[in-house]
């Protein structure tokens, strides 16, 4: 079974940062994509960022390129998110999610993951 756990998230001014991180159990990160998305309330859950099996490729949704950066850590099992110039509509419940298939690029479609984390929240507000 595997599972993916979420941490990291909180309360921030705007123009603060956070890095959010995601652990796994039950199966390496290794090999397998990984990617990040949120969803805001009355929002659908859409993609943040995401890269491939080895680090070697990334994705960035429009609303977060030259701020966020995602990373991994292989040797780790971990994934994390950095976030920087963060804003109010950044406000949403962070999600990370893997795939059940080994390699690939990154994915940005939700339905081509298999495995999703419970959430962490981040809220930016003054």
């Amino acid at each position: 079974q595997v599972q993916l756990v979420e941490s990291g998230g909180g309360l921030v001014q705007p123009g603060g940062s956070l890095r959010l991180s995601c652990a796994a159990s039950g199966r390496t990160f290794s090999g397998y994509a990984m990617g990040w998305f949120r969803q805001a309330p009355g929002k659908e859950r859409e993609i943040v960022a995401a890269i491939n099996w080895n680090g070697g490729s990334t994705y960035y949704g429009d609303s977060v390129k030259g701020r966020f950066t995602i990373s991994r850590d292989n040797a780790k099992d971990a994934v994390y998110l950095q976030m920087s110039s963060l804003q109010p509509e950044d406000t949403a419940v962070y999600y990370c999610a893997t795939r059940r298939r080994l390699g690939g690029s990154y994915f940005v479609d939700r339905h081509e993951y298999d495995y999703w984390g419970q959430g962490t929240q981040v809220t930016v507000s003054s």
